[in-house]
């Protein structure tokens, strides 16, 4: 379980922010995701939430402190991070604040079309896919398999709505 709020950490604002703004406050995509998502302040958010250092720092005292808990949970945080930082093109992270506010921009994309998301979207889901398999293959409580199960649905649904209803191009 901690390893799952791990890997889902790094994205909760922005789950937050934009489910607040989009649904709550009734503010358009479109000026949720091409403004209030490069803004200052959620960039400043994204910068805490995404970077190595913080989430290896707290792994460091994860290991110090012998946490398994811990040690899953911030793990599965930079596992995470690892695999979003190849994947943005334009809309990346500062994933090395607070010692920088460099973004790498990747050639690719995971949502964006017109940077292969075609093609890296269904590797995507695919994997989030097997991943879900294989967690059921764990023998869960059935809490845990509906939680796995709706967060792969999930995963699917934004892929899909990414892909096909929500990006030009």
């Amino acid at each position: 379980m901690a390893a799952l709020i791990g890997a889902l950490l790094p994205d909760l604002s922005l789950y937050l922010m934009a489910g607040t703004a989009l649904f709550l406050l009734d503010i358009p995509p479109q000026v949720v995701f091409d403004e209030l998502y490069f803004s200052d302040t959620w960039q400043t958010i994204f910068a805490i939430d995404n970077s190595f250092f913080v989430w290896g720092g707290l792994l460091a005292v994860a290991l110090w402190r012998r946490s398994g808990w811990g040690i899953a949970l911030t793990g599965a945080a930079l596992l995470h991070l690892c695999l979003d930082f190849p994947l943005h093109h334009d809309d990346g992270r500062p994933h090395f604040w607070p010692l920088s506010g460099w973004v790498f921009e990747s050639p690719v994309s995971y949502w964006d079309r017109t940077r292969g998301a075609m093609v890296i979207a269904p590797i995507e889901a695919a994997a989030a896919t097997i991943a879900a398999i294989s967690l059921w293959g764990q023998r869960l409580r059935w809490p845990t398999v509906l939680l796995v199960a709706a967060l792969l649905a999930a995963e699917i649904w934004v892929i899909r709505q990414w892909l096909f209803f929500f990006i030009d191009g």
